[in-house]
């Protein structure tokens, strides 16, 4: 029974800073990326403001990437674990994105399928690529620590 029950509070720690970790990175990137749009109206819903908006998202992003990154530690490969979950986070913070910019900009005005997407890569690059990384150094500093000493020795 004790071990159960250190398996599953070790689980839950593990899963809560990943939340953590996540959930920040998440606001900070739709702040960073799309917050020259926060004083725009949504056009979805008129009376949501950016933070609430940007808050839902975070929550989402980190409650469901910190399961499915748990699910994600079985792999033992440490590249192959980063690179998936770096372009699975990367793939939802710019859709995220997207939809901001939908919402609060092109919505309101006549914007291309294409000018969409070229508006919000070019204001999402650099906030995605750097928190992104950032935050997969984060969750595996542990193993990233492990495998660097075991090979510089």
């Amino acid at each position: 029974m004790h071990l159960i029950k250190s398996h599953i509070l070790s689980f839950l720690q593990k899963n809560g800073i990943a939340f953590i970790v996540l959930l920040t990175a998440t606001f900070v990137q739709l702040y960073w990326a799309m917050g020259i749009l926060s004083d725009h109206t949504s056009s979805s819903c008129l009376e949501c403001s950016f933070f609430e908006d940007a808050l839902l998202m975070s929550l989402l992003t980190g409650f469901f990437f910190s399961i499915l990154f748990s699910i994600f530690s079985l792999l033992k490969n440490i590249y192959l674990k980063a690179i998936i979950e770096l372009i699975l986070l990367v793939t939802v913070w710019l859709f995220w994105n997207y939809t901001i910019f939908v919402e609060r900009e092109s919505s309101w005005s006549t914007y291309l399928f294409n000018e969409e997407l070229y508006y919000t890569i070019s204001l999402s690059v650099f906030p995605v690529m750097s928190l992104g990384c950032t935050s997969i150094i984060l969750l595996h500093y542990k193993e990233i620590k492990i495998k660097f000493v075991q090979t510089t020795k």
